[in-house]
Order: C-alpha cells, then sequence, then structure tokens
C-alpha cells in the first residue's frame, strides 16, 4: 500500500505513514483510550470505523521511545492473540468401519 508495515504472523500491527511523521497501532478501543487520555496530542483516533475500533495514529515527532515501545508492544500482543484466536483445531476423525 505504498507505506512501511510492521507484521506477526502475517497480520499487520503497526504501519507508518509515507512521509514518515506519524504511525499507526493497532489496540484495542480500550487500550487506545488510555493512550489518548494520557497524551491527547500524540496519540488520536483513525478515521471511521478503524479508530473506532482500536486504530490509532501516533505523531511521531511528540512521542518518547517508552511510550511508542508500550504502544507497539500492545499492538504485536494483540495481533498474535488474534491469530491464535482464529486458528482452530483439527475435527477429529471417525475411525472407519470395516
Amino acid at each position: 500500500m505504498g507505506h512501511p508495515d510492521f507484521r506477526v504472523s502475517g497480520r499487520i500491527f503497526a504501519t507508518l505513514t509515507e512521509d514518515g511523521l506519524r504511525g499507526m497501532v493497532q489496540l484495542t478501543p480500550e487500550q487506545q483510550q488510555e493512550f489518548m487520555s494520557a497524551s491527547p496530542d500524540t496519540f488520536v483516533p483513525a478515521a471511521g470505523a478503524w479508530g473506532r475500533g482500536g486504530s490509532t495514529m501516533v505523531q511521531l515527532a511528540s512521542v518518547d521511545a517508552d511510550t511508542l515501545g508500550e504502544a507497539m508492544t500492545l499492538a504485536w500482543q494483540k495481533a498474535v492473540a488474534a491469530k491464535k484466536s482464529k486458528t482452530k483445531p483439527r475435527p477429529k476423525q471417525k475411525p472407519k468401519r470395516r
């Protein structure tokens, strides 16, 4: 899509804008609210349904490394958990009758 992204097991959990000034982290809505409350000039929801679902834009010039690292870690953990929840066990096969 013309911009760098960060993935785990094929799932995007963070991106950078083409100009490199902002990034996006995929948080839960609750996590998003916590970051926005603590740093309203740095963290804002992405537009539309993506933002309501937890996609959070990060102003990179105003975020410190520890806070960005925490947001990235939470986004990574969310992506890993989503991948695990979609992995379904194989159904047990019935023994063949002879």
